[in-house]
């Protein structure tokens, strides 16, 4: 039999920085790392260890002797057990302190980069209900609270539409109000909850895969438009219908609702079926008079507001003159090529999603640009010698890669060219840092900004000029 490891508990531990990942830091007695979930920087706390490794703990306070002055009373309800916004306790400024300061300690200590002057990060006017997307599962056995359990009272009502439970693939937690999303977010979400038990349409049950209601996707614009897509499990017709006209009737400014039934282990929709029940099978996003068609597998950054000063800043990073070649490297639904192409002679935008550089094709049609270009495939298959040999040599690059960053035949493209500019945005600054790095015999970073797109939360954006040594 294993034998159960001793957990630890540290007295008086003064928390003094925050960590990747949402984590805060403190320090054991003899000096290793404590990685706290449940902290402020700080707060002198005792601390019980939850995990010990050679280098640190994890752990949790379990003591307050003193709190913060940076703390702030979190305004959900559900916060510390959803573990959607993790910094709610923390005042937004500091949250911003925090979010820069590990931007610039990725560059400087993973990079090893010669920084310039950095430029203070890109706040969020909008500090809650700032999400164009939100997506909830069905549960018919939620999550109990510590305050539920312990009350004593029978729960008759087990069924949940809310959120996972962080590490939990199977458990969810039944959601009265979120703060990301904008209103009438709140109101569908709970509506279709209350209907769908008055008239017995079963939750899903993940771990023996059956019940009916299994996923409930929100989409908002800056237009005002809405989608609403659900995913049932069960192909029940009456009870779908009827699940649908009611909302359809209780929710008139719905733009497009739509549904998929999904038989599949896991509930993504991107190889399944998309079904237009009422309206459009699609929404539009607005930005500087461009307009971009979203469907339900389109990926458009979910802060709208924020996106449009992160491609702003972009641009600037460019400075386009009207007659640069720009290639957009991981393009997506060609925002950023469509953004920047007015300033620009011409933009060649590259994705592995065939859906994705369908929809850039023709929202670049619908928005009369006619100086880009959209090609699909993997990009370290697609963006080589014979693809720069007939599209040409770029002047600039913009990049714009997912949270694991360039893969290092791409980097080595990139310097094979040797284009005069590059502008890297990224979402995670280690991996950005880590493909820097490769890069810095030949460029020099010359300006950084870090946008906060996701405010109540560790993550931040960030994007890095740069300029040809």
């Amino acid at each position: 039999m294993r034998k159960k490891k001793k957990r630890l508990v540290f007295e008086n531990v003064e928390v003094v920085d925050a960590g990747a990942k949402g984590k805060t830091i403190g320090k054991a007695p003899d000096g290793r790392v404590i990685f706290l979930n449940n902290t402020v920087p700080g707060d002198v706390v005792d601390v019980q260890t939850t995990k010990k490794r050679k280098a640190y703990f994890e752990g949790t306070a379990i003591h307050f002797h003193s709190k913060s002055d940076k703390r702030v009373n979190p305004k959900c309800e559900h916060f510390g057990t959803c573990g959607g916004c993790k910094w709610q306790h923390m005042d937004y400024q500091h949250q911003l302190y925090y979010k820069q300061k590990e931007v610039e300690n990725n560059l400087i200590r993973i990079g090893h980069l010669d920084l310039p002057e950095i430029t203070p990060i890109l706040g969020s006017r909008e500090h809650y209900f700032y999400r164009n997307k939100m997506e909830f599962s069905f549960s018919d056995s939620k999550w109990l609270t510590l305050d539920q359990i312990q009350s004593g009272e029978e729960i008759k009502d087990k069924n949940a539409l809310g959120f996972h439970i962080p590490g939990m693939w199977d458990k969810i937690l039944d959601i009265k109000k979120c703060h990301l999303q904008a209103d009438p977010s709140n109101a569908i979400r709970l509506e279709t909850r209350n209907f769908a038990l008055e008239n017995n349409l079963s939750f899903f049950n993940p771990r023996h895969q059956k019940g009916m209601l299994r996923t409930l996707m929100i989409r908002t614009a800056s237009t005002k438009e809405i989608m609403v897509l659900i995913q049932f499990y069960e192909d029940d017709v009456e009870k779908r219908e009827l699940l649908l006209n009611h909302l359809k009737k209780t929710f008139p400014e719905i733009t497009s609702l739509q549904y998929v039934i999904n038989k599949k282990q896991n509930d993504t929709i991107y190889d399944q079926e998309i079904i237009c029940f009422n309206g459009r099978d699609h929404i539009f996003e607005e930005m500087e008079g461009l307009k971009f068609k979203i469907n339900a597998k389109s990926f458009y950054q979910t802060n709208s507001e924020q996106a449009y000063e992160l491609y702003k800043v972009a641009r600037d990073f460019a400075g386009l003159t009207g007659e640069e070649l720009v290639y957009d490297l991981y393009t997506g639904t060609g925002t950023i090529a469509q953004f920047v192409s007015k300033k620009a002679k011409k933009v060649v935008g590259i994705e592995a999603v065939p859906e994705a550089i369908e929809d850039a094709k023709a929202n670049a049609e619908r928005n009369n640009i006619k100086n880009t270009d959209f090609f699909v495939g993997d990009m370290k298959n697609v963006f080589n010698e014979a693809f720069i040999s007939e599209n040409g040599v770029p002047d600039i690059i913009i990049t714009d890669p997912p949270r694991d960053g360039m893969h290092k035949d791409v980097v080595q493209q990139i310097l094979n060219i040797a284009p005069k500019k590059v502008v890297y945005v990224s979402c995670n600054s280690a991996t950005q840092a880590r493909d820097l790095q490769l890069m810095k015999h030949m460029y020099a970073v010359t300006k950084t900004q870090a946008v906060d797109m996701f405010p109540q939360t560790h993550h931040v954006e960030n994007v890095v000029l740069l300029e040809k040594l």
